[in-house]
C-alpha cells in the first residue's frame, strides 16, 4: 500500500487549530457587526435554493470558501434572530457561553444518554436541571430533562399524565387547554395518543386568559359523558399576547378534580427566577409539570428546552427500561436514558451549565427583569401614539396592538392597515415585528426577550411605529 491515506478523516493539531480560528474569526466579526445587519436579511431566494441543489461531493473543499458561503452569502438570507432589534415571534439571542460550551461538547463528544459513560458530565447536566427547579420554586423530589424545545418538553409532561390518570384506558381521557394556546399541545396530544376529538379548546377571557368557569363546565360535561378528565394545560405566557392563565385557579381545580396540570412556560416561565416578578405567575410552582425553554428566557441558542415534574419518579417511570447491553440502573444518581426518550444524545446540559456558570444567577436575574421593563415602557409609549389601540398590555414582556382612524371603518381595512404598520416599520431594516390573528383582529406583537435587546433600541422601535402609524393614517 502507498500513496495518501483516503480512509483517515483526521486532521492534524495545526490544522484544527488554524481551522478553529478561522471559524471563531468569522463568528466574532459576525457578532460585532450584528447591529448594523439587516433584522430580516434577504428572503426573495428561492433562486438561491434552488441554486444549492447539488449532489454529494466526491472529495472534500477546503474550509475557507465554505465560511465565505455560509456567512457573506447565506446567512444574511435569513431572519436576524440573535440581533437586538429583533422583536418578532419569541426572541432568543444566543450568549456566546452556550457556543463555547457546543464546540466543547462536540469536540470532546462524550456520550452523556447513561450515567455510568459519563457520571461527572451528567452531574454537571444534574446540577443544571436543579438549579431550574430552584429558580422555579419546585420542591426537592422533583425532576427533569433537557428536550429539544418546548414541544417535547410538553410530550414528556403529557406522557406523565396519560400514564398516571389513564393508564390504557386512553381513550377516554379529555385534556384542556384555552383558546390561546401554543399549537404544540394539540401535537404533543396526538403524539401521546389522545386525538384532536378529546382536546378540549377553552375559551378566553377580555385579557386572552383561560376562562375557569369555562373549565369548569367542560370537565363537568365529560364526566357527566362518561370520559375521563385527566390534564390542563394552561399557559405561563402565550405566544399570541403574552397572556398568563390564572394558574392558582387552574391548579385548585385540577387539585379537586384529580387532574394533572402542566404550565407551558416556554416564553414566560423564566420570569419566575426573579423573586420581584413571581406574583406575575403565581401558582406556577404548584404545577405537576412545567415546559421550559431557555433558549427564550435563558438567551441560549435555539434547541434547548426543558421540562420539570414536581413528581420525579412519575418522569422516570414512564421513561424507565433496560436492555441486557446496558449497565445496571443506579438509583442514587441523575440518569438522562431513565428520564427521557433518548438514548442516544450529546450533552445539551453543558451550554446551560456553562451559561450560568460564567454569568451567575444575578445577572440573569438583572438581565430578565430589564426585558418586562422594557416591554412595559414601550407599551405606554406607543400606546399615546395617535391612532394605537392597545390590545394587550405587558403582563410580562410582550404587547399587542392594532391601528384604528377615520378611514379605517371596516376590520378588513384595520387589519390592513395594522399588518402595513408592521411591514413597514420592519422594512426599515431595525426592528422587526411580527404579529398575530385573534378572533378576526390581525395584531401587531412587540416582544422583548434577547439579551442584545437594550433601551436605546426600545426607543427606536417606539419612533419608528409612530412615524410609520402617522404616515398610514394621513396619506
Amino acid at each position: 500500500m502507498s500513496g495518501t491515506d483516503d480512509a483517515s478523516l483526521e486532521f492534524s493539531p495545526s490544522q484544527m487549530q488554524a481551522m478553529g480560528q478561522a471559524v471563531v474569526e468569522r463568528a466574532v466579526a459576525h457578532l460585532a457587526a450584528i447591529e448594523s445587519q439587516a433584522i430580516r436579511g434577504d428572503l426573495d431566494v428561492a433562486d438561491v435554493c434552488r441554486s444549492l441543489r447539488e449532489p454529494v461531493p466526491e472529495h472534500g473543499a477546503e474550509l475557507e470558501p465554505l465560511l465565505d458561503q455560509l456567512f457573506d452569502e447565506l446567512i444574511p438570507r435569513s431572519f436576524t434572530t440573535p440581533g437586538p432589534g429583533y422583536l418578532a415571534y419569541i426572541p432568543g439571542g444566543g450568549v456566546y457561553p452556550a457556543a463555547l460550551a457546543s464546540f466543547i461538547a462536540d469536540t470532546t463528544n462524550r456520550y452523556t444518554g447513561v450515567w455510568q459513560a459519563a457520571p461527572a458530565l451528567v452531574q454537571l447536566e444534574a446540577n443544571a436541571l436543579e438549579w431550574l427547579r430552584d429558580w422555579m420554586c419546585f420542591p426537592e423530589g422533583s425532576s427533569g430533562l433537557l428536550t429539544a424545545g418546548g414541544s417535547m418538553a410538553t410530550f414528556n409532561a403529557i406522557l406523565c399524565a396519560r400514564e398516571r390518570y389513564l393508564g390504557t384506558d386512553i381513550r377516554r381521557g379529555t385534556l384542556y387547554t384555552s383558546d390561546q394556546a401554543h399549537h404544540s399541545i394539540e401535537k404533543s396530544a396526538k403524539l401521546a395518543g389522545i386525538f384532536h376529538d378529546r382536546v378540549r379548546i377553552i375559551a378566553s377571557d377580555g385579557d386572552y386568559r383561560m376562562r375557569v368557569d369555562a373549565l369548569e363546565a367542560a370537565v363537568a360535561a365529560d364526566r357527566a359523558a362518561g370520559l375521563r378528565p385527566f390534564m390542563v394545560a394552561s399557559s405561563a405566557g402565550t405566544t399570541n399576547t403574552g397572556a398568563v392563565d390564572p394558574l392558582e385557579a387552574v391548579a385548585d381545580i385540577c387539585l379537586r378534580e384529580g387532574m394533572w396540570h402542566h404550565v407551558d412556560g416556554a416564553y414566560g416561565a423564566f420570569f419566575h427566577a426573579c423573586p420581584e416578578l413571581r406574583p406575575l405567575l403565581a401558582g406556577l410552582p404548584r404545577a405537576d409539570s412545567l415546559t421550559l425553554d431557555p433558549h427564550k428566557g435563558m438567551f441560549l441558542p435555539y434547541g434547548t428546552g426543558a421540562l420539570l415534574v414536581r413528581d420525579g419518579a412519575a418522569l422516570r417511570a414512564v421513561h424507565s427500561a433496560t436492555a441486557g447491553y446496558l449497565p445496571a440502573q443506579q438509583e442514587e444518581f441523575y440518569d438522562p436514558s431513565q428520564h427521557g426518550p433518548e438514548l442516544s444524545r450529546g450533552f445539551p446540559g453543558l451550554r446551560v451549565w456553562m451559561a450560568i456558570k460564567m454569568f451567575g444567577a444575578a445577572r440573569y436575574r438583572a438581565a430578565i427583569a430589564e426585558k418586562r421593563a422594557l416591554a412595559v415602557w414601550a407599551a405606554a409609549e406607543v400606546a399615546r401614539v395617535p391612532g394605537i389601540v392597545m390590545d394587550a398590555w405587558p403582563q410580562l414582556s410582550l404587547f399587542a396592538f392594532h391601528l384604528e382612524g377615520p378611514r379605517l371603518a371596516s376590520q378588513d381595512a384595520r387589519n390592513a392597515a395594522t399588518a402595513e404598520l408592521m411591514e413597514r416599520v420592519t422594512a426599515r431594516g431595525r426592528v422587526m415585528l411580527t404579529g398575530c390573528t385573534v378572533e378576526g383582529r390581525h395584531l401587531a406583537r412587540v416582544c422583548v426577550l434577547s439579551f442584545r435587546t437594550r433601551a436605546a433600541v426600545m426607543r427606536e422601535c417606539v419612533e419608528q411605529i409612530a412615524q410609520e402609524a402617522g404616515r398610514i393614517l394621513n396619506d
